[in-house]
Parts: structure tokens; C-alpha cells; sequence
């Protein structure tokens, strides 16, 4: 913080800019901080435990009457317990002094706790009947209420424990369904990410400190010579870091949100009965009539720690059948959206001959790949595939023969040969499968951290917007080639949820030492 000496300068100073109209002037005048303050004297509280039946259940209390909740609800009558030391007492009703339960209570003072406020936890049994009657008691108390979806979370942020990434990752955390999921959380809520973002923070803050310097003191000759030269420089340097972590083909998002895995072909290929294998259980009608799934059948997987939504959809082929025709669309506008697409094909249709077996694929994929509106886009073979079901029906001798000539034919998807009927293969197409959802996913321990949010990718493709702004405008008007810089520090600060003016002001002072 500024010193109350640099203050009285920053005053004057002030005054003289304002009169002048210029950006640093501006920029004091701005809001000092993006952040809303502690300003809401309510005590609250809420189950912070799940919901249900269950053994022990927890009480959370937050806010400055939450010494009173412990120390009447406990029966202290002198001090509190020591902070963070669980404590074996009978929980009574403050009104009719019942006993309601007997469990565990902890307090938290201030500023050591969750919410950065005085904090108080009640571990109690988690029959309904006890934790209803302790949050009426808690809410029949003078000046408490019960808490708002995200309160607790929301006040830790506002008092600094957690900025928004940390938050984000938090939530990710308690919903986290699969371990790579759980992983990719963890990370982020131990501030991996936002420190990223912080950093790149800092560094735009200084630049922006050294342009707004620049503009208003450069004619007193108190800023040094080759301040800009050292702005552009870093400027070319956090677009260059924005760009690679902008290129991360989603993975983050993907691991968090889930990999969309769609199973396509023709009509009696086997997909419904692929669908009902790997869920292991009868998600799908299986029938021998042709075009027995009309609609698309979802259900969620965890293959090898990685979640993965998998859609079976109808048969491609066309129909004088309205209802079929519209499953065929959907399929394929499903098939448009998906991140994988499994090309199951009917082994039985395939010819002896290998040369003849891959132009036959080929075209079948370009039949179930290409897009019916504009036959000239398909979709890439990449992100395909393709599964030769029913292999029990084919020849013993010349099935692995078949399929490892066809595998080495340039042009194809990965070939997984597989039964549903019997499980041949399963296991080698689930290694197939797990390697090609980790690799859309990634490893959440390796490498940087990735974004795992759209709206952080949104705020990032801003600031680099912003960041080009400053070099569209760094030799015609500075103040513009400024205020781009302050645009991209405020798009990353909504990523952090921080912004503030003062940081910028200290900055000012404590490299150029204006007013020594």
C-alpha cells in the first residue's frame, strides 16, 4: 500500500490530471474494486452435508452471531472452545431448552475459516427428525437465517479465500462423477489455474501502469527512456502464452463436461445391442426388424476414469416412414455434435477379399459420415471408429487374416473387431476406446493447467482482442493503445473475479518513484 507521504503527492498529483482529463485521472475515478464488499451483517446457516438419511450430518454457521448460536446451543456459559477443536456437548434448543441431539461442535474464528468469517460447524446425527429440528432452532434465533444455494462459497470469495477459477473448481470437485474428473478439480481449486491468470494479471498491470505513466509524466522527464520498448515486449509475450493455452482442442472442457461418444450405421448393424454391452444393461431395444430405434437412447459411462456421454441413434438409411426419417435426422445432427463417432458395420457384409473389404468400407463411411444437406462435407475419419460387429459369424481362420490386412490399409479409421453376442473382442475395442476418450481428454495432472470453463475461453479470446488493440494504436494515440490494455485486464479479471485500480496506482509509484 502506499505510504501516507506517496498519498499526499498522489493527491496532488491527481488534481493536476483531472484538470488535464487524463487516463490515469480515469482510471482513479473508476471503481477501486471489481469486488463487492463484506457488507451483509446476516448470520446464516444451512445442512452442508447431503441430503437423506445418513449417519453424521453437518450444521454450518457463518457470520458474527455465530459465537451466541454455539454458545447457546452448546450450553457455554464462559469461553468458546478452542478454535478448530471438536467438542463432545448436547445440542438444546435455545427457546425450550430440549435436548436435541448430542454430537460434535467446532469454532471457527475469523479469519481462519471457510468464509473468512467467525464460523461455527454442528456434527450431528443425520436422521431427519434432528436435523430438521436443529436448523429450526438455529432459525427461530435473532438475526439468523437460512442460507442462499452458494452462500457459504460466496462469501468465501468476496473475503479473498477463493477467487472465481478456485470457486469454479470447488463445484467441479462435488460434482466430480469420474477419478479424471476428481483430478482435474482438485487442481483447480488449489488455484493452479487462477494463479496462471493472476500472473498474466500482474504482468498487464504493469503494463498498463508504464503506458499510463508514460502518457502523464513523460513531459516532467520522470519516466525513463525504453518504457514502451519494455511494454510491447511483454505485451508480444502474453499474447504468444494466451495463444498456446488458447489451442488445447477443449480438453478441459471436455473432461469436465464429458466426451459425447455417438454409435452410428446402418439398420440391424448392431448399435443398440453395442450400447446395451458397454452399459451393461438393457439401456436400448434389441429386435431383428430393421429400424427398431427411432430416437436417440443416452446414457453416461466412466471408461477407465473419464466420463463419456454415449448415444445410440437410428439406422441411416431412407425411409417413406416420417417417424424414421426424423430419427435419421436426429442421428444425424447428434453425429455432427459428437466428439467420437462409432462406425458399427455388420461383419457379415464384408468381403473375403481385404483389397475389396476397404473399398467397401470407405464408401460405407463416406454413406455414414457425409453430411445428406451438403454430400461435399463429411466428417472428419479422424474422430471415427469403425467397429466390425457380429464376428462370430464369420470364418474362425480368415477373421484375424481379414481384419489385420484391413487394418493396415491407409485411409481407415482404427478397426475394432468385436461380438456383441459373444464379448469377443470387447476388451481389446474398451483399451481402443479408453485411449482415444483419454486422448480428447488429456491428463489433468500433466502439462499447464487447461481451461475447463467456455466463458474463461471467451474472456481469453477478449483480451487477446484487446492486447491488439495496443498495437493497432501504440504509434497513432496512446491513450487508445491504453485502453486497450485495461479492456484485456478486465477480461482476464473476470475470469479471477479481481480487478482494482490500486495495484495499478502502487505500481506507478514503485517503479518510476514519481514525487521522490
Amino acid at each position: 500500500m502506499l505510504t501516507s507521504v506517496c498519498r499526499g503527492i498522489l493527491r496532488g498529483a491527481v488534481h493536476k490530471l483531472r484538470t488535464r482529463g487524463a487516463p490515469l485521472a480515469r482510471l482513479l475515478c473508476s471503481n477501486e474494486e471489481d469486488i463487492v464488499g463484506l457488507g451483509d451483517a446476516d448470520t446464516i446457516f444451512a445442512l452442508s452435508s447431503g441430503q437423506g438419511r445418513c449417519g453424521v450430518a453437518v450444521v454450518r454457521v457463518s457470520g458474527p452471531a455465530s459465537p451466541t448460536a454455539l454458545r447457546c446451543m452448546a450450553g457455554l456459559t464462559h469461553s468458546l472452545p478452542p478454535p478448530r477443536t471438536a467438542l463432545l456437548r448436547s445440542i438444546t434448543d435455545p427457546q425450550s431448552k430440549e435436548v436435541l441431539d448430542r454430537g460434535l461442535v467446532l469454532w471457527f474464528p475469523a479469519p481462519h475459516s471457510f468464509t473468512g468469517e467467525d464460523s461455527v460447524e454442528f456434527h450431528i446425527h443425520g436422521g431427519l427428525a434432528v436435523t430438521t429440528a436443529v436448523l429450526q432452532a438455529l432459525g427461530n434465533m435473532s438475526g439468523m437465517r437460512p442460507a442462499e444455494a452458494g452462500e457459504f462459497t460466496r462469501r468465501a470469495f468476496q473475503a479473498g479465500k477463493l477467487d472465481l477459477t478456485e470457486v469454479e473448481g470447488l463445484g467441479d470437485l462435488i460434482h466430480a462423477e469420474t477419478e479424471a474428473q476428481r483430478r482435474q478439480a482438485l487442481r483447480q481449486m488449489s488455484g493452479e489455474l487462477g494463479r496462471l491468470y493472476q500472473d498474466w494479471s500482474h504482468r498487464l498491470k504493469r503494463c498498463l501502469a508504464h503506458v499510463e505513466a508514460f502518457i502523464d509524466f513523460s513531459e516532467d522527464e520522470l519516466i525513463e527512456d525504453g518504457v514502451l520498448n519494455q511494454v510491447d515486449k511483454a505485451v508480444v509475450d502474453l499474447q504468444t502464452e494466451m495463444e498456446r493455452h488458447l489451442k488445447d482442442e477443449r480438453r478441459g472442457e471436455l473432461l469436465r463436461s464429458g466426451v459425447q461418444v455417438v454409435i452410428a450405421g446402418a439398420t440391424n448393424a448392431g448399435k443398440s445391442s453395442l450400447l446395451n454391452t458397454l452399459c451393461q444393461r438393457p439401456a436400448a431395444i434389441v429386435s431383428p426388424i430393421a429400424g427398431t430405434t427411432r430416437d436417440v437412447v443416452e446414457t453416461a459411462l466412466d471408461i477407465g476414469g473419464f466420463p463419456v456421454h454415449l448415444s445410440d441413434t437410428a439406422g441411416l438409411r431412407e425411409s417413406p416412414d416420417l417417424v424414421e426419417r426424423e430419427g435419421v435426422r436426429r442421428a444425424r445432427e447428434r453425429m455432427e455434435q459428437a466428439d467420437l463417432t462409432l462406425v458399427v458395420v455388420d461383419s457379415a457384409l464384408l468381403p473375403c477379399d481385404a483389397e475389396q473389404g476397404a473399398a467397401f468400407l470407405q464408401g460405407h463411411l463416406r454413406s455414414v459420415l457425409s453430411n445428406q444437406e451438403q454430400p461435399e462435407t463429411a466428417l472428419p475419419a479422424d474422430k471415427c471408429l469403425l467397429v466390425l460387429n457380429k464376428s462370430d459369424l464369420l470364418p474362425e481362420d480368415g477373421r484375424q487374416k481379414l481384419t489385420g490386412e484391413l487394418r493396415r490399409v491407409s485411409g481407415l479409421p482404427p478397426i475394432c473387431l468385436i461380438s456383441c453376442h459373444s464379448n469377443e473382442g470387447l476388451q481389446d475395442f474398451l483399451t481402443v476406446l479408453h485411449s482415444r476418450v483419454k486422448t480428447l481428454c488429456g491428463n489433468p495432472l500433466s502439462g499447464a493447467p487447461t481451461l475447463t470453463q467456455a466463458r474463461h475461453r471467451a474472456h481469453l479470446q477478449q483480451c487477446k482482442a484487446a492486447l491488439a488493440q495496443y498495437h493497432r494504436y501504440r504509434d497513432t494515440d496512446l491513450a487508445l493503445a491504453a485502453e486497450g490494455v485495461r479492456l484485456a485486464l478486465t477480461s482476464l479479471g473476470r475470469i479471477t473475479g479481481r480487478v482494482g485500480a490500486e495495484e495499478i496506482l502502487d505500481i506507478i509509484f514503485k517503479d518510476f518513484c514519481i514525487g521522490k
